[in-house]
C-alpha cells in the first residue's frame, strides 16, 4: 500500500500489558503484574517507562495499550494521558497474537496506511537514542513491505532467549542495518548459545515487531484464517459501545491462544517476508530474580541489590537481591547470590542460580489450592 505520508508519521505504537510474570512471584501477582512495579529503581513502573520512551517516537496520542479488564484502573492511574480510544481491554488473556493483531485491526480501520509496532510493557531499556534509531529503521523497513523484528545484540551466551539468525543485508532507504531473517531459533543449550555468540550472526528475539497493519494481518490470515476473521469482526464492532460488548461476549471465548512468534513471525521468515534491525541499546526482559538482581546492581556480581521503599536490610559479606514490601528487618550474613522476597502474605527464599524455578512454585500453589497468594 502506497501512502503520501512519511512512514514515521503513520507509526502507531502498541503496548501489550499482560502476563503475570510468574517467575517474579510473590512480587508479581495476578492483580499486580510486574509491569505495574518499579523494578529498575527509576521511581516509575515498567509500564510508565515503556510509555515515556515511545512518546518521542510516536507521540502520546499514537500509543495504544492492550491490557486486562482487571488492570484498567491501575493502567489509567499510571498513564494519565491515555485516552479512552487508546486502551483495548481484554476479556481474558489470549496471548500476544490476539493482543497485537486486534490492536492492528482496530487501527487499520481508523488509518488504512498505519504502521504498527509492538513493545512489551515489562522490559527495561537503556541508551534510548539507540533504541529510537532502531525503531526508526524498523519503521522504514516495514514500509517496504516487511514484518520487522528488532533483535538484541547478545551480551553473553544466554539460554533464556530465542534467537534470530540474520540473513542477507537489505537495501532499504533510511535503514542501513536492516537484514533479512533467515530463521528463528528456539532457546538453545549453553554450548549452542556460546556458538551463536562466536558466530556473531545471531540476535536475541525480544518479540518487538513492526509492520504495516495490512501486511501483518495478511500474514496472520495465511496461517490462522479463522482467528483473523474473528479479530476483524471484533475490530468492526469495537468503536461502538453498543456493538462491542455483544461481539466480545460472542467471540472472545473462541479466540485461539497463540504467541505472535508462532502465528506470524516464523511463517513470515519462512516465506521471506521477515526482516530484522539489530538493537544496540541496553535491554533486559527482567524474566526472573537473577535478571532483576543484575539490573539493580549495575552488573557487579558481588553486590546486594535492595528494592523496596521501606526496606530494612542488614547485610554482611552477602550478595544477591532483597525485595521487601514489609517493615521487617531482614538480616543476611555470609550468603552469596541469595534471593529474598518478603511480602505481607508470602516469603520467597532461593538463589539466583535457581531463579527460573520460581515458576514451579506458582504451578504447585495452583494445584494445591494456594491461589489466594497468586
Amino acid at each position: 500500500m502506497t501512502s503520501a505520508r512519511e512512514p514515521l508519521e503513520r507509526f502507531h505504537a502498541v503496548i501489550p500489558a499482560g502476563g503475570v510474570g510468574s517467575r517474579l512471584w510473590p512480587l508479581s501477582r495476578a492483580d499486580a503484574p510486574k509491569f505495574l512495579h518499579d523494578l529498575s529503581g527509576s521511581g516509575r513502573s515498567l509500564l510508565r517507562d515503556t510509555w515515556d520512551r515511545l512518546v518521542p517516537i510516536a507521540g502520546a496520542d499514537r500509543i495504544m495499550v492492550v491490557t486486562g479488564r482487571a488492570h484498567r484502573a491501575a493502567v489509567e492511574d499510571q498513564l494519565s494521558e491515555l485516552a479512552d480510544e487508546q486502551i483495548v481491554l481484554e476479556a481474558e488473556p489470549r496471548d500476544s497474537t490476539v493482543a497485537v493483531c486486534l490492536a492492528a485491526a482496530i487501527l487499520e480501520l481508523r488509518e488504512p496506511d498505519v504502521i504498527v509496532g509492538s513493545f512489551a510493557a515489562d522490559h527495561i531499556i537503556g541508551r534510548l537514542p539507540l533504541f529510537e534509531q532502531a525503531v526508526s529503521e524498523a519503521v522504514q523497513t516495514a514500509d517496504a513491505g516487511y514484518i520487522v523484528a528488532v533483535g538484541i545484540k547478545p551480551t553473553g551466551p544466554s539460554t533464556g532467549f530465542g534467537y534470530i539468525k540474520q540473513g542477507a543485508a537489505l537495501e532499504v532507504e533510511g535503514a542501513p542495518s536492516a537484514r533479512m531473517v533467515e530463521s528463528f531459533v528456539e532457546k538453545p543449550d549453553l554450548a549452542t548459545a556460546r556458538g551463536y555468540l562466536r558466530d556473531g550472526g545471531y540476535l536475541w528475539n525480544a518479540s518487538m515487531f513492526i509492520s504495516r497493519a495490512d501486511v501483518l494481518l495478511g500474514q496472520l490470515g495465511e496461517t490462522k484464517p479463522q482467528l483473523l476473521k474473528q479479530l476483524r469482526e471484533l475490530a468492526a464492532a469495537w468503536e461502538d459501545q453498543s456493538t462491542r460488548g455483544p461481539a466480545v461476549d460472542r467471540l472472545w471465548p473462541k479466540l485461539e491462544k497463540v504467541a505472535i512468534d508462532y502465528s506470524v513471525a516464523e511463517p513470515a521468515a519462512a516465506a521471506g517476508r521477515m526482516a530484522v534491525v539489530p538493537g544496540l541499546f541496553d535491554w533486559d526482559d527482567v524474566g526472573d530474580f537473577a535478571s532483576l538482581a543484575k539490573v539493580n546492581s549495575g552488573g557487579r556480581k558481588t553486590d546486594l541489590a535492595i528494592l523496596g521503599e521501606h526496606a530494612r536490610v542488614l547485610a554482611d559479606a552477602s550478595s544477591g537481591i532483597v525485595v521487601s514490601q514489609t517493615s521487617r528487618v531482614i538480616s543476611l550474613i555470609g550468603v552469596k547470590d541469595i534471593v529474598v522476597v518478603d511480602t505481607p502474605d508470602a516469603l520467597l527464599v532461593t538463589t539466583t542460580e535457581n531463579a527460573q524455578r520460581v515458576k514451579s512454585v506458582v504451578d504447585a500453589l495452583k494445584l494445591t489450592g494456594g491461589g489466594n497468594v497468586l
